[in-house]
This record gives structure tokens, C-alpha cells and sequence, in this order.
């Protein structure tokens, strides 16, 4: 672990909004759960959930992914309800991206709040369990003969907005992330291997310095 590396490790979790999160429904293809992983990551998400029916299927795809799920995390689940009931409880509003003629523009929603974006697969959609437990539908505006964008196309457009209305808020600006949580993702960003090794042994992680080397 280089200085260098380490100060961008932790300028990177400076800027992470814990506030902010997806939500893919049934997106199974490697492409698009690549790319949707690596525009999360270039405006703070650090969590992600994936509903899926097949999770061997969502974990296979993630491996060939070329590794950019290494800075997001992502949490499969089988329903929606449990993780929704979590997400209501910490305060978030959850949208559909979904072009159905009624939805809002996507530019005049304030992302500034706990916010979650959900994307379906661009054949089948969005199901119909989001769509009871979502809060708003939203919709990037089309004037081509096309009905929709590419997923991951989606997601970046949304997410850039978002980035924009919280830079203007300064939510980049201080860090989001409490202490402990802090300290325990620059361990496992700095030290991958290690931090596993301290897992399976049930031990805490060491402290590190402030050039990034573990303190013994």
C-alpha cells in the first residue's frame, strides 16, 4: 500500500453518500450490471440491491464484471419487501425509473433526500412488487422513436443528475460515512486479502497510520 493509493482510497470514502443507493430488478447481463456498478461508484454509492429469482445467476455475471463490484457492494435478495422495509425505515424515497406516459421528469425530483433509484431489465420492466412499494415513478424524456434507454445508459443519466443536485447542496463536501464505518471500508479497501483472514478468524482489524500502514 503506497501513500499515494491510500490518500485516494480515502478521498474516494470522504465522498461516499450512504443516502444514496439502486436497485436492480431482474438485470441479470454482465455488461450492464458492470457498467451500472461503475457509474455508482463515480458519484459515492457504496451499496447497491439486486432483486433477483436467480442468485447464482446475479453471481456468476458479477464475476465477470472485470472487478468493478470491488468498490460497490451488492446485496441480492429473492423479494423486495424486506429491504424495502429497511429502506423506508431509514427515511428513503424510492423511485421507478419507468417511461409509462405519467411518471416525472427525472430533472424535477429533489435527490438531496435519502433516495433510491430502481431500473428493470429493458425487456421485461419493472415488476409489479416494486411498483406497490415504490413512492414516484420517474422517466428520462424520449424524442426519438425509441421507448427507453439501455439499463445501464439509464442509470448513468439518472445518477449524473443526482451527482449534480448534490454537489450544488454540498453533499460532497464533508464526510457522510460515520467513523467506525470509515475506518472498517479503508481496512478492506487497503488490505483486501488481510481483512478476510481477520474475518474468518473473528478478530477486529488492525488500526492504520496515516500513511496507510497497519499500526502493530
Amino acid at each position: 500500500m503506497t501513500p499515494k493509493r491510500f490518500q485516494k482510497i480515502k478521498d474516494m470514502l470522504k465522498r461516499r453518500q450512504p443516502d444514496l443507493t439502486v436497485i436492480t430488478d431482474n438485470v441479470h447481463k454482465p455488461h450492464n450490471l458492470a457498467a451500472i456498478i461503475r457509474s455508482c461508484d463515480a458519484v459515492g454509492i457504496g451499496d447497491i440491491y439486486c432483486l433477483s429469482k436467480n442468485e447464482e445467476k446475479v453471481g456468476v455475471n458479477l464475476k465477470a464484471a472485470s472487478g468493478t463490484n470491488r468498490w460497490v457492494k451488492m446485496h441480492i435478495f429473492n423479494s423486495a419487501t424486506k429491504f424495502f422495509k429497511k429502506l423506508k425505515s431509514d427515511g428513503f424515497k424510492i423511485y421507478i425509473a419507468n417511461n409509462n406516459g405519467i411518471s416525472s421528469d427525472f430533472r424535477d425530483v429533489d435527490y438531496t433526500v435519502p433516495t433510491a433509484i430502481a431500473l428493470g431489465a429493458e425487456l421485461d420492466g419493472i415488476s409489479q412488487e416494486l411498483k406497490v412499494l415504490s413512492d414516484h415513478e420517474i422517466s428520462i424524456p424520449m424524442n426519438g422513436m425509441a421507448e427507453n434507454l439501455n439499463v445501464s445508459v439509464a442509470n448513468a443519466i439518472i445518477l449524473f443528475e443526482i451527482q449534480r443536485q448534490r454537489k450544488i447542496a454540498g453533499l460532497y463536501k464533508k464526510t457522510r460515512l460515520c467513523k467506525t464505518q470509515f475506518d472498517k471500508l479503508l481496512f478492506e479497501f487497503s488490505y483486501p486479502k488481510l481483512a478476510n483472514v481477520f474475518n474468518k478468524k473473528g478478530e477486529k482489524y488492525p488500526a492504520l497510520d496515516e500513511v496507510g500502514q497497519i499500526i502493530k
